[in-house]
């Protein structure tokens, strides 16, 4: 083989350097901004990173300016730090690596309506360097209506093509009304109304703000019926039933004036829904007990997961599988109503919480009425990050969440307990407005919830009596969606000593319970 000439390698080289396109005009990393909900005074944000180049990234970190009046509240899939007004979210341990072509996204509350700006991925442009890209993606396919209740729609897409290799989000028009960005490919219309059609339309955008036409419209129609904001459990507080010797609700029940409760545990076995790893729920266990005080009058609820254990979505690998054990135990005790208590590494679990969204999308599907409810760590602040995370991951698989109920307890601070779980109260409403914001004010104070622990608290600060009259009083005011506490038997023993089994603070037998017996909806 002879070798080139030195004047044609020349040549060949210019030609080359000519005819190649700007490293930053494609296959390069970009990270693209969307609102995907807003209201009056904030909104929420996210950021879509895509890796377009060829090899795989190993770690992000997206940085920008918030203009002064706009700050970021609580946050998800990304740990921030902050200097002013100049904002620098980094990959978690689970979304920094992206092979070519995948994408990952987070997102925060905004405080303002204010945009970032001078946006830097890695140090570079969030673009990418492109500014030429005049080509619209295309249509988004398959698109289909379905996950109905009586007040929300789920609509699903197939993922758009671009030529940058590059969709930054999807725009969704209910009934040619505005738009509303998503960046998944599914998107859940809420605060419907009850045996109505709605249709939908939806078009892609990609990172140079080109839009697709829109897809053809499809249609979905609520169900008749289902979840009404009336006839709740109220007042529920939590009983251990795997106290020893086993509480017996109907005398407890009896002797406190209160009419219901909620259950706990159900944990895994394996894949296998059991009684905190002891009874399994196909039998019937305690059956005698829901039997009785049904009979009363009242009606349980039934609550999987809780700070111990294993989490049924933890321990079951796949959606059917999941649902399996969760509809299992629906239909064993004919139940109304199921609490998931979500706490420690479930809660922050992104794998298992998608999982758990899914199989109890489908859970509702299959037992039309079922109300769900969702027991979260809260800071007077509100949720967490991690517990926003599982009530967004909810209402994105179309779960029509009854409540959002906090854990208003073990803070480990010097803060006044009663003052703290009304604050939280207050904190989760509002973040169930910038994930619900269809909804009215009325419609989310009725999905909050609030559960305190009574008395001394793990970390030794106290709950007491006034702070129950407190929270009932507030709860009255809003017509909050349920009240419980932690736990029914310490309520019964009025003790000193092991907080498994006493309250350490002075008080009657069931003082507690007869506060919150007073609250009713």
């Amino acid at each position: 083989m002879r070798r080139p000439s030195a004047l044609l390698t020349l040549f060949t080289g210019l030609l080359l350097l000519v005819l190649a396109p700007p490293a930053s005009a494609a296959g390069t990393p970009t990270a693209a901004f969307s609102k995907t909900s807003t209201w009056e005074g904030g909104y929420q944000g996210a950021y879509t990173i895509t890796n377009a180049g060829s090899t795989t990234l190993t770690g992000w970190s997206v940085e920008f300016d918030l203009p002064s009046g706009t700050t970021v509240g609580s946050y998800w899939d990304a740990l921030l730090t902050q200097s002013g007004n100049h904002y620098t979210f980094k990959n978690r341990d689970y979304n920094g690596t992206l092979a070519p072509g995948a994408s990952t996204s987070f997102g925060w509350v905004s405080n303002g309506t204010g945009a970032p700006t001078a946006c830097k991925l890695n140090g570079a442009s969030c673009t990418g360097g492109s500014s030429t890209d005049t080509t619209p993606p295309g249509v988004p396919a398959g698109v289909n209506v379905g996950s109905a209740t009586a007040s929300a729609l789920t609509v699903r897409w197939s993922a758009a093509t671009d030529d940058s290799g590059s969709i930054a989000g999807y725009e969704v028009s209910r009934d040619g009304g505005t738009p509303t960005t998503v960046t998944g490919t599914s998107y859940t219309a809420t605060g419907l109304q009850a045996a109505t059609s709605y249709s939908f339309r939806v078009r892609a955008r990609d990172a140079a703000g080109n839009v697709s036409a829109y897809s053809a419209a499809v249609s979905g129609t609520t169900s008749a019926g289902g979840l009404q904001p009336s006839g709740g459990l109220f007042t529920a507080p939590y009983i251990d039933m795997g106290a020893w010797p086993t509480p017996s609700m109907p005398e407890m029940a009896s002797a406190s004036g209160l009419s219901n409760y909620t259950m706990a545990f159900i944990t895994a076995s394996g894949c296998k829904a059991m009684w905190f790893n002891a009874y399994d729920p196909r039998d019937g266990w305690a059956k005698d007990q829901i039997d009785a005080i049904r009979a009363a009058g009242g009606d349980v609820k039934v609550s999987f997961g809780g700070a111990n254990g294993i989490e049924l979505a933890q321990a079951c690998t796949s959606v059917d599988a999941l649902y399996a054990e969760y509809s299992a135990v629906v239909t064993a005790y004919s139940l109304k109503y199921v609490d998931f208590d979500i706490e420690g590494a479930a809660s922050a679990d992104p794998t298992s919480v998608a999982r758990r969204s899914q199989a109890l999308a489908r859970l509702q599907q299959a037992h039309p009425g079922l109300r769900i409810s969702l027991t979260l760590p809260v800071l007077p602040e509100g949720l967490t990050s991690d517990g926003l995370n599982v009530v967004q991951s909810a209402r994105d698989a179309g779960v029509d969440l009854d409540v959002v109920n906090v854990m208003a307890m073990d803070y480990y601070r010097s803060v006044d307990y009663g003052d703290a779980a009304v604050q939280a109260a207050q904190s989760t409403f509002a973040q169930l407005k910038s994930l619900y914001p269809s909804k009215t004010d009325a419609q989310l104070w009725a999905m909050v919830g609030v559960t305190p622990m009574l008395g001394q608290n793990d970390d030794g600060h106290l709950y007491d009596q006034a702070d129950a009259r407190r929270l009932v009083s507030f709860a009255q005011g809003k017509h909050l969606g349920e009240l419980a506490f932690w736990e029914a038997t310490r309520d019964r023993n009025a003790c000193t000593g092991a907080l498994y089994q006493c309250t350490n603070i002075p008080q009657s037998p069931y003082e507690f319970a007869k506060i919150f017996a007073a609250y009713t909806g």
